[in-house]
């Protein structure tokens, strides 16, 4: 029999203590098991350096929901957590850890750094994973990877090596993204593009034997200096007879062609665009068309280098204004517009980022990508919502090689040597070879570069699961299920996965990448530290628990939307909880001392019969939309209906019977109040984990929730005139509380109730409701009848189909009373006519106050005009 549950729902006394419980007795943990079907949702690895935001939140609690449901379906469900060594921001925060004690990296050899590196991970890397377990993620902590560690360590370099013997792994000069604090190249997902206010600098560049002048105009006239030609479109007519002329490149005592090439945009600008292909991606490209020569101006730090000249060693900025300086003194300057342009900085250190050519490690993808576009077109892959297909198809049509080489010490080491002998590259698996293949020589360096964090987490859906080795979890648990993630980085880490599943286990690593968006602030901002309106998930979990939290992220959640984040909204999840709570201990106080065991479906009344219904097509309903990821959907209807219709009105219906001992229909009673309570529960399970624990522990003798099976439909619940009966009552409730409302009725004053019907079958309906009909109608008696005969000429009246519900006026109110109270409302009503009249009819408030403050007295003379004409005609009505 159930346990009385405390007074006061309390979050923080119950919560560690029930993910202590379910870490003991290792419900998270999952073993292969060939007699169930495996469900696996592989966790976006967080950053070491990390500390748990709202999209954090948002992203595991939708994938702690879908793993709570599948294992409550039966399914062998695995979670596979990790974290990710985040490269270049882990880095970072060590070099400022080190900078405090005094150490410059500079100071140290590549393995004192990466000592200090362990250690700092050792310290803070766990902090992520300590606040997810906070929020009640499932995941099989067990089986928690890190990218650096020795399984994954080992997958990338088998796959480095594979793709390399392939022919898709090389080394060339290619334009990267470069910053010059940080000193590396970085991806493509970790540029940021920040609107900056610029200029455009129009410069005249001289046609070599002529008098004619090209006029080119920049952003970044430092540039300048690193040009190999201007480019004109082959179609432009204005410019078709300089293709192949000479240019004199201002300041630099050099000569460069003018050539003709598609890229370039005659409507835009003057149509005359330089080509600098060391410092643009796009010039790059129209440099390769044209064999043009590729000169790197810049050092590594954005200082100008010795190809230079005299600007040699100034900063990028400091170049731009002395080159400004020059061009305007020597007359090429034109003239200077003001422009907005978005601009490439690191998202880490906010630094502008420098295009820059540099011999790089990259990775051909022409091949790669077709079987990550097949995937669609075959249906093996899909995105929900659907529109991001899109999305991830244009990226993939418009893929360019991958740079995956990067200039830092924290990652993994490319597998690359070179013999210090005769120059030969060898990349190998396991370590520095002996010799050279080529010459034999014994001397060897390792490439300084480490990969791209990208390159690690590309492999995660199966590289956590065994990979290469092929793994009995690698055989079961993969592919996984679905990728739970943010819309920001389809192209950066979601394409990569499926491109690297398809290439090295022959599988999509998933079926459905389910997406969804930012939460915001209530003004609809994303949450920054610049805007300083990010909100601490642990703070609201401290203050109002996980479970508020988790239901406030889900509850209006639609895939791939973003949401705001409303501190009302928590509390009106806490106040479900707390409405949660507070009707089970209701309910668990009146089990106590009741038998209902025997209790059969041939027992109930029809109230009993129309909730079990009602529950029945809300189970049924939820389970449709949990498997098409509606959860947001999911979770409100499981809210309406444990709210509304389980709460509000069920319970409010049974309490006569459960306070009479000689209601032979109790015990029926009891028996649905627990069995809509226990299958409520199971639903809501996912979503708030912990209440529904707590009190589904307490109400049974079960070990758990998580164990129990996610309620089905069942079709001797459907009891379709049950819920006709009760609804045609509840139609008839709200029509009675809609006029005691509007004629300010207290709860308290009760009243006799009529049923007038000439339909027989809803006259039965009312006699078989009688009981708790007169409860939730405030009915002092109810009469139940064919014909009007015997009701009151001043009886108010409710209509719903078939049937008139009366109610005698003199019942329902003080007649002396409210015409007491209706005169003074009269009084304070002219009153204010009559001020709003005088104000309006000033001329001089016309003429001199502000025209909002007129219309705001206009609107006031026609609310009280209409509230005193409703005052008067209920007058009348009373003293007729």
């Amino acid at each position: 029999m159930s346990k009385e549950l405390e007074k006061n729902y309390n979050p923080s006394e119950i919560e560690d203590r029930l993910y202590q419980k379910w870490l003991d007795n290792k419900y998270f943990h999952a073993e292969v098991d060939r007699s169930k079907k495996p469900f696996t949702i592989v966790i976006p690895p967080p950053n070491i350096t990390g500390k748990l935001h709202m999209g954090h939140a948002l992203d595991e609690t939708l994938q702690d929901i879908l793993i709570r449901f599948k294992k409550m379906q039966g399914y062998n469900t695995l979670w596979q957590p990790g974290t990710d060594h985040a490269s270049i921001a882990t880095e970072v925060k060590i070099i400022e850890k080190l900078k405090k004690e005094g150490i410059e990296k500079s100071d140290l050899t590549r393995e004192e750094f990466l000592d200090h590196a362990w250690a700092w991970k050792e310290e803070y890397g766990g902090t992520i994973i300590s606040q997810l377990k906070k929020l009640g993620s499932a995941c099989d902590w067990d089986r928690e990877r890190f990218t650096l560690d020795e399984g994954c360590s080992k997958a990338v370099e088998e796959v480095f090596v594979k793709l390399y013997e392939k022919g898709y792994i090389y080394k060339g000069s290619r334009i990267i993204n470069w910053c010059p604090v940080c000193k590396t190249s970085i991806s493509d997902a970790e540029v940021e593009h920040v609107d900056q206010a610029g200029h455009f600098w129009h410069i005249n560049y001289p046609v070599v034997g002529s008098d004619e002048v090209v006029e080119i105009a920049t952003t970044r006239p430092e540039t300048l200096l690193g040009d190999t030609a201007v480019a004109v479109h082959p179609d432009d007519e204005r410019y078709s007879h300089l293709v192949g002329k000479m240019l004199e490149l201002p300041l630099c005592n050099r000569q460069i062609p003018v050539v003709a090439d598609a890229y370039v945009d005659k409507e835009f600008g003057t149509g005359c665009v330089k080509i600098t292909p060391a410092h643009d991606p796009n010039d790059f490209e129209v440099g390769k068309r044209h064999n043009l020569p590729e000169i790197n101006i810049m050092n590594d730090d954005a200082t100008i280098n010795e190809l230079g000249g005299k600007y040699a060693g100034m900063d990028r900025y400091e170049a731009r204004k002395a080159i400004v300086a020059d061009l305007e003194e020597q007359g090429y300057l034109v003239k200077v517009k003001e422009h907005t342009h978005a601009v490439g900085t690191h998202d880490r250190c906010k630094a502008t980022i420098e295009p820059m050519i540099k011999p790089q490690w990259f990775v051909k993808m022409d091949e790669l990508a077709k079987p990550a576009i097949e995937a669609i077109e075959k249906g093996e892959l899909k995105f929900v919502p659907e529109r991001y297909t899109k999305t991830y198809l244009h990226w993939l049509e418009n893929i360019r090689d991958w740079c995956i080489s990067r200039q830092l010490w924290w990652g993994h080491r490319i597998p690359a040597y070179y013999c210090d002998e005769c120059g030969e590259t060898v990349v190998v698996r396991g370590g520095m070879p002996e010799k050279c293949p080529k010459c034999g020589c014994t001397h060897l360096t390792q490439d300084e570069d480490t990969l791209d964090t990208w390159f690690s987490s590309a492999l995660w859906p199966f590289s956590t699961l065994g990979w290469p080795d092929q793994t009995e979890e690698l055989d079961y648990f993969y592919p996984t299920n679905v990728l739970v993630t943010g819309y920001d980085i389809i192209f950066f880490w979601v394409v990569r996965m499926v491109f690297s599943g398809y290439e090295h286990t022959g599988k999509a690593p998933f079926d459905t990448v389910l997406i969804h968006g930012l939460v915001r602030d209530s003004q609809g901002r994303k949450m920054s530290k610049s805007l300083g309106n990010g909100i601490d998930p642990l703070e609201i979990i401290e203050q109002y628990g996980a479970d508020a939290l988790r239901f406030t992220l889900v509850t209006g959640n639609a895939p791939g939307n973003d949401m705001r984040f409303y501190m009302e909204r928590v509390e009106a999840s806490r106040n479900f909880a707390n409405k949660v709570w507070n009707a089970s201990r209701f309910m668990m106080m009146n089990f106590e001392q009741a038998d209902f065991s025997d209790v059969t479906l041939a027992d109930l009344t029809s109230a009993d019969k129309w909730i079990l219904s009602k529950f029945n097509t809300v189970a049924k309903d939820v389970t449709d939309n949990m498997e098409k990821y509606e959860l947001g959907i999911a979770v409100q209807k499981i809210n309406d209906f444990i709210w509304e219709e389980f709460c509000d009105w069920y319970i409010e219906m049974v309490k006569p019977r459960l306070y009479s001992e000689e209601d032979e229909t109790k015990a029926a009673a009891l028996w649905t109040l627990k069995t809509v309570l226990a299958e409520s529960l199971k639903m809501l399970h996912p979503f708030m984990p912990f209440i529904t624990e707590e009190i589904y522990c307490n109400l049974t003798d079960e070990e758990s929730i998580m164990l129990a099976q996610w309620p089905e439909y069942k079709e001797e619940w459907n009891f379709a005139d049950d819920e006709t009966a009760v609804e045609t009552i509840k139609e008839a409730v709200r029509g009675i509380r809609n006029i005691r409302a509007e004629m300010n009725v207290s709860p308290k004053k009760k009243a006799k109730v009529y049923v007038v019907s000439e339909n027989e079958a809803v006259r039965n309906i009312f006699k078989n409701g009688e009981i708790f009909f007169a409860t939730l109608g405030y009915a002092s008696e109810v009469i139940i009848q064919k014909d009007k005969s015997g009701i009151a000429d001043d009886a108010v009246s409710t209509v719903i189909p078939e049937a008139v519900i009366y109610m005698p006026f003199a019942e329902l109110v003080d007649i002396a009373k409210e015409l007491e109270r209706l005169g003074k409302e009269r009084k304070k009503l002219q009153g204010e006519i009559k001020r709003c009249q005088g104000m309006l009819s000033n001329e001089r408030f016309i003429s001199k106050a502000p025209e909002k403050k007129v219309l705001e007295e206009r609107e006031k003379l026609e609310k009280y005009t209409q509230m005193l004409a409703q005052v008067e005609e209920r007058l009348n009505q009373l003293e007729a």
